[in-house]
């Protein structure tokens, strides 16, 4: 995986991170520069990890399944994109109170972070970095959700389902684009 397509997935997966960030932000009488960065850091922190955590577990099985491999990727990333597709359109909204308690931070950095760990699985199949992967999934992760609180203090939740919608969006296609390129179309 080259390091635009990299760049572009961390984009994708930060999306999540990014939305509940600007619900954060929308809840913080005054965000700080010091929220943002706490914020910043747990969904960074959680984005770098789990895509380690999957790519160990997905060198595990790597033999029994590299017939299929591709297959798995592009399901993974469309079943994620789709679910992210999904809540954009959902009316429901969550609300939050705008802590940054360790528990609720811990629980908020599983809940957007459990997509990269299945990206994690399918970059054991694929020839990537995984120490790279991770620093620019979390870096990238870092920097959005951070600037997430600052623009949802400033703005509002006008852009929450819209940045959802793309993350959706970039997932399925980075998903279609390995397939294609397995199967030798692209």
């Amino acid at each position: 995986m080259d390091i635009v397509s990299l760049f572009i997935l961390a984009v994708g997966l930060a999306m999540d991170a990014f939305a509940v960030s600007i619900c954060k932000g929308l809840a913080m009488r005054k965000a700080t520069i010091g929220k943002a960065a706490i914020v910043g850091l747990w969904f960074g922190g959680f984005q770098a990890l789990m895509p380690t955590l999957g790519y160990l577990l997905g060198t595990q099985f790597r033999q029994q399944i590299t017939a299929v491999d591709h297959w798995i990727a592009f399901v993974l990333l469309a079943v994620i994109g789709a679910n992210m597709i999904k809540e954009a359109c959902s009316d429901d909204e969550e609300i939050d109170d705008g802590s940054l308690e360790v528990k609720e931070m811990f629980l908020l950095a599983v809940a957007t972070s459990i997509d990269a760990l299945a990206v994690g699985i399918t970059f054991a199949f694929l020839q990537v970095n995984i120490f790279t992967a991770a620093s620019i999934i979390g870096v990238c992760t870092f920097i959005i959700a951070a600037a997430g609180v600052k623009i949802g203090n400033i703005f509002g939740t006008r852009y929450k389902s819209r940045a959802e919608l793309a993350g959706g969006i970039i997932l399925i296609l980075l998903g279609l684009r390995i397939l294609l390129e397995h199967l030798g179309i692209f």
